[in-house]
């Protein structure tokens, strides 16, 4: 997994809307990169139903939510109407990125194993670099963990 302190692996993505999103853009600006594994289940969209309602104090903080997993845009687009989410949502269905930031890991569940998400977040700073990183993530509280990351630590 990707470090504190290390650059920020680039990419380029499709995003909902029919955009195409590229780290490199938000240079300048605060960046919590979340993977998580699967549009409409029960955990992910706890997660992004909490990063949707601090939403507007993460944008105080002049910091930006981008979305990934191996869900397909079409997915992503159910996802955010569903739910009103007002950030964007990446595509990676060939799992390119998660590999790069070392989240695409070998998980267990009823005796089976497969490849898949781990959920974690990632703070990227105005510079491009690994500000923390929280791997594993339980969701309960997790958002307001990152806020608070992000008030305390990246603000000048």
């Amino acid at each position: 997994m990707i470090e504190t302190g290390q650059a920020a692996p680039l990419f380029t993505l499709q995003a909902n809307n029919e955009q195409t999103i590229s780290l490199s853009q938000y240079r300048g600006k605060n960046v919590v990169l979340y993977f998580y594994p699967k549009d409409m289940t029960p955990g992910c969209t706890t997660e992004a139903c909490d990063f949707r309602d601090y939403h507007p104090m993460f944008a105080e903080l002049d910091t930006v939510v981008l979305g990934i997993s191996p869900d397909s845009v079409k997915s992503h687009d159910k996802f955010i109407a569903k739910h009103e989410l007002p950030f964007v949502l990446l595509a990676d269905p060939e799992h390119e990125v998660a590999e790069a930031y070392g989240v695409w890991v070998l998980k267990k569940m009823y005796g089976r194993e497969y490849m898949g998400i781990e959920r974690s977040t990632f703070v990227i700073d105005k510079e491009g670099n690994i500000a923390k990183v929280w791997p594993k993530v339980k969701v309960k509280g997790h958002v307001q963990e990152v806020l608070q990351f992000i008030k305390e630590e990246l603000q000048s």
